[in-house]
């Protein structure tokens, strides 16, 4: 075995590293990269790495595989470098004596169709992110290494980013040093068609929506839609009571091209959504909550984490196990705060939770698989996408997470008879150090004793139950606590049938087994017009599992007629009176089947209906804060 590679010290770095960044090949999709790293005194070897463990995406999965032209010198002159055998994310470049500079090259090749990965550059948009282009040296912490970069835009771009800006002559921007922990927690967009809107909720809360569209007319932003984001913004400082960035900035692109993304950062966040998310607000409610997510993890993620998800630098291994906290907690506050800010209707934000628990009443994998060990699927699949959903859980730390700590909030609300809520766990939790953007780490018995200090409880034991130990029953106790029942019947709500695009697909989970259509936000959809045919998942041990139906097949036809949405959702409620099987049709492939199948269920939309002579906790929990805004 080699040598171990340096484990990474709590000391500065020799000196700043230069990086230069070189965006202006939007034909090919290349990134060109230049690096100047100083040499620590006496050393034989600089071990330069390619960050591995990327913040927030929770697995070890830096595109490495995507650079090419990797060139390195030592003063001057050509040094060739030497990967490690063992670990293929470290270069070993050999040293002189007395050698000063380490100079580094390379060109990252960002993918040119959806096969090779997310679309992050267009004609029009770029999505930055600072990890696909650096290496840094080993044996520190990404804290102590500080960086001068310097990026080159095409001409006449726009650009958005947390980084502080030192100048700007044409398109080339130098940005103020910073040190490369802060350098990949701010990505950057850059783009044609661009607009921001300010949604400060104080002159010491500075909140920047930046926008970037595929086309100018996709930047048309109603009054209404400006007033909801603005709401959001105002309903955080309510919640936490504190903020721990100098400013934010969220970085949202609306394209039909580039891939959607959420993924999170301490000052900002990347955000994808369709193209039409503004000009036509009406048909959100589905996936509203991607912003208010995103900036909940600015406290509960960023600033507040868990132990094992803080890590020196990026080349060390993170622990998910806590991801039900930092990712489920985080799922219901954004579910909370986008029905808080008037992002979703109060409707919307109850179907949220019924749309999650039926999901999880037609879902086995629960029978076998503890909710803890689906913390682990990051680093099993690196988040690849898995065939049967349903049966494996890859990911179910986030829904299910959100329904543990909607049981969470209404166990407080219970045993302090209203007095207190998960809002004041929130605003004890996440307001010390107001202003720091120092991480703060926390375990389990953090949590545990903060949540003990507002409303004691066997708190311990409640998670235990709900989440290390198997637990088959679908976790509906904080929907019967928040004063509804689950509930289903043949009737779509309006602004369901709205919502519904190719892009989030047609549902048929709790009825046939199904979905139809269905990618990430942002993702291309097919032409005007025309629906997507092509399944999305097929539920274990329903109808259409029962029946043969995999879910790499296409529906043809219903009862005869071409499949839409519509024909099969009538097609459904005419068996349920006729009882008379349907008839489908699917393509695999070049082969055609066709499957009879005897349900007589209906429709079985969830929803959430009132229980009279209840405590409508539920209601209480997705209306607007009445707290003051903090004094910050």
């Amino acid at each position: 075995m080699p040598p171990p590679i340096a484990a990474p010290v709590d000391q500065p770095y020799a000196g700043p590293v230069q990086l230069k960044v070189d965006l202006t090949n939007v034909r090919d999709r290349v990134a060109h990269v230049r690096e100047e790293i100083p040499v620590p005194p006496n050393a034989k070897e600089l071990v330069l790495l390619y960050p591995q463990w990327i913040p927030g995406s929770h697995s070890p999965g830096g595109p490495i595989s995507r650079l090419a032209g990797i060139v390195t010198s030592v003063d001057g002159k050509r040094v060739q470098w030497i990967r490690d055998p063992i670990n293929v994310y470290a270069f070993h470049v050999p040293l002189g004596a007395a050698a000063r500079t380490v100079s580094l090259q390379f060109d990252y090749l960002s993918p040119v169709k959806p096969a090779e990965g997310r679309i992050e550059r267009s004609d029009a948009i770029v999505d930055l992110q600072w990890n696909e282009v650096v290496m840094y040296p080993a044996g520190f912490f990404s804290r102590d290494i500080p960086f001068d970069v310097t990026l080159n835009v095409p001409q006449g771009w726009k650009y958005a980013t947390a980084l502080e800006t030192a100048s700007e002559e044409g398109s080339t921007l130098k940005f103020k040093r910073t040190t490369l922990n802060t350098l990949v927690d701010s990505p950057l967009y850059a783009g044609i068609h661009f607009k921001q809107v300010d949604l400060s909720p104080s002159p010491a809360d500075t909140v920047r929506l930046n926008v970037f569209a595929d086309d100018e007319k996709d930047l048309a932003i109603s009054a209404d839609a400006v007033e909801k984001h603005k709401n959001l913004a105002i309903e955080a400082d309510k919640l936490f009571q504190s903020h721990h960035y100098g400013h934010y900035d969220f970085l949202l692109l609306l394209s039909s091209t580039v891939g959607g993304i959420g993924l999170e950062h301490h000052q900002s966040s990347e955000d994808g959504a369709r193209p039409n998310y503004f000009t036509e607000w009406d048909r959100g409610g589905l996936r509203s909550d991607l912003l208010p997510h995103e900036y909940t993890h600015s406290w509960n993620g960023k600033f507040r984490r868990p132990a094992g998800l803080w890590t020196p630098n990026f080349n060390v291994a993170m622990r998910d196990d806590l991801l039900w906290i930092y990712e489920g907690l985080t799922q219901y506050w954004g579910s909370v705060l986008a029905a808080r800010s008037g992002i979703r209707t109060p409707e919307q934000g109850r179907y949220a939770f019924a749309r999650v628990a039926a999901g999880f009443a037609v879902s086995p994998g629960r029978d076998w698989r503890p909710l803890v060990d689906t913390t682990n699927q990051p680093t099993v699949s690196q988040r690849r996408p898995v065939s049967w959903v349903s049966w494996q859980r890859p990911e179910d730390y986030y829904t299910e997470g959100a329904l543990i700590w909607l049981d969470a909030d209404t166990k407080i609300r219970e045993v302090t008879n209203d007095r207190k809520s998960l809002d004041d766990f929130a605003a004890e939790f996440f307001s010390p150090y107001n202003g720091s953007f120092v991480t703060d780490t926390y375990n389990l018995s953090d949590i545990v004793d903060a949540l003990n200090r507002i409303a004691p409880y066997e708190w311990m034991k409640f998670f235990q139950e709900r989440v290390y130990a198997l637990h088959p029953a679908v976790p509906a106790d904080g929907i019967t606590r928040g004063g509804y029942r689950l509930v289903y019947s043949d009737k779509m709500p309006s602004w369901l049938t709205r919502a519904e695009t190719p892009a989030t697909g047609a549902d048929f989970s709790t009825s046939l087994g199904f979905s139809v259509g269905g990618s990430r936000a942002g993702a291309a959809e097919p032409p005007a017009g025309r629906e997507s045919n092509d399944l999305g998942n097929v539920w274990w041990n329903s109808p259409a599992f029962n029946a043969g139906i995999t879910p790499d097949m296409q529906i043809i036809s219903v009862n005869g007629k071409a499949y839409t949405a519509k024909v099969l959702r009538d097609a459904i409620m005419e068996a349920e009176r006729t009882k008379q099987p349907l008839e489908l049709q699917f393509r695999r492939g070049e082969e055609y089947k066709s499957f009879s199948i005897p349900y007589y269920g209906g429709l079985r939309v969830p929803s959430l209906e009132r229980v009279d002579g209840t405590p409508d906790r539920l209601d209480e929990i997705l209306a607007p804060s009445k707290r003051p805004l903090p004094a910050m």
